[in-house]
């Protein structure tokens, strides 16, 4: 992966990281482990579906593209 797409990530994932923040309760992240256990149940409840989805489209989006007629075919 290149400088730029990471440095991308990067910034998202903050942003990503500052919404969370705020919609966790602050006893939670006063341990490693609750830490941890913070951030699994944001990533699968959050993060994780919205990349799945996001996959997802672009393989129906892919297939439905190898589906569609050519521009040869459609010329007969």
């Amino acid at each position: 992966m290149d400088t730029v797409k990471k440095a991308q990530i990067q910034a998202h994932a903050q942003a990503i990281a500052a919404l969370l923040y705020e919609e966790t309760d602050p006893a939670q992240v006063k341990t490693l482990a609750g830490i941890e256990e913070v951030v699994r149940a944001h990533m699968l409840e959050h993060v994780s579906p919205e990349i799945g989805t996001f996959l997802l489209q672009q393989v129906v989006a892919r297939r439905a593209g190898a589906n569609a007629p050519s521009a040869a075919s459609l010329d007969n």
